[in-house]
């Protein structure tokens, strides 16, 4: 019933173009949030685009390569931001899941059901953000305002990670 597989199989199964491609969209991505988007700060708010990165890499490329990438991005993610240790780590991979599992079960995978489940993957990720730095009684309506920006402002740029995606898992 269960066959060998071998090694030569398995590498015969993966699209190195591919996961060339995954790999320059998480760097250039990297690249962004770290150079560009970290600098961009209306109301003191910087956009976040690697939650709209990570499920659109899972609404198109599943419920395996979609965590497994947003896995690695979360890695490099971390070690460029100071305040997280495993934050995107965990994260990334999560979202990644669950825009799987919306897309394969709920949703079509088209540009406006993607803006969807962006916003739901940012909303997320700033909320995280948000409860993660609350110590004991520090909660206060700015900081849900300050996330509800974040998310806001995110959406355009996230509007930016469908259309590679889209494209590739076409190919």
């Amino acid at each position: 019933m269960w066959s060998k597989l071998s090694l030569k199989d398995l590498l015969e199964k993966i699209d190195l173009n591919k996961v060339v491609r995954y790999l320059l969209l998480m760097f250039l991505t990297l690249m962004a949030q770290n150079m560009v988007l970290s600098h961009i700060r209306p109301f003191g708010v910087s956009p976040l685009v690697l939650p709209a990165v990570s499920a659109a890499v899972g609404m198109f490329e599943g419920a395996t390569w979609g965590p497994l990438f947003s896995l690695l991005m979360g890695y490099f993610a971390d070690m460029s931001f100071v305040e997280n240790r495993v934050f995107f780590l965990i994260l990334l991979p999560a979202l990644s899941l669950l825009s799987a599992f919306i897309s394969q079960f709920f949703i079509n995978r088209r540009f406006f059901a993607f803006l969807g489940v962006a916003f739901l993957a940012s909303l997320i990720t700033a909320l995280l953000q948000m409860l993660k730095t609350l110590a004991g009684d520090a909660w206060s309506m700015e900081m849900l305002k300050v996330a509800l920006l974040q998310t806001l402002f995110s959406m355009p740029f996230a509007a930016l990670a469908y259309p590679l995606p889209a494209r590739w898992s076409r190919e």
